[in-house]
């Protein structure tokens, strides 16, 4: 049996959040950001406000999956991170 990295271990089984299966699978940057939300807000265990919690989780999975990301995935995830900042009523960066 395959040892499972680390980082993927972090993504399945973060101590600050608990992750929808398949959540960064979605091709939908709406919807990403919709479940990391819902995450990040239900959890009792997160360290720093919902929006830090659910846009770390957001970057380190960008960052650790890096470059066996296809540039379709990597901009899905990208414009996550807009919609992350939408559904928080902060500013997407440009």
């Amino acid at each position: 049996m395959p040892k499972k990295k680390w980082s993927q271990d972090v993504t399945e089984h973060s101590d600050a959040m608990d992750l929808r299966d398949g959540v960064f699978k979605s091709r939908s940057p709406k919807k990403i950001a919709e479940s990391l939300k819902h995450s990040a807000e239900a959890s009792q265990r997160r360290k720093s406000s919902p929006f830090q919690s659910a846009m770390s989780m957001l970057n380190f999975y960008i960052n650790r999956a890096g470059g066996q990301l296809s540039k379709s995935r990597r901009a899905t995830l990208e414009k996550a991170k807009d919609e992350l900042r939408k559904d928080f009523g902060r500013e997407p960066k440009h």
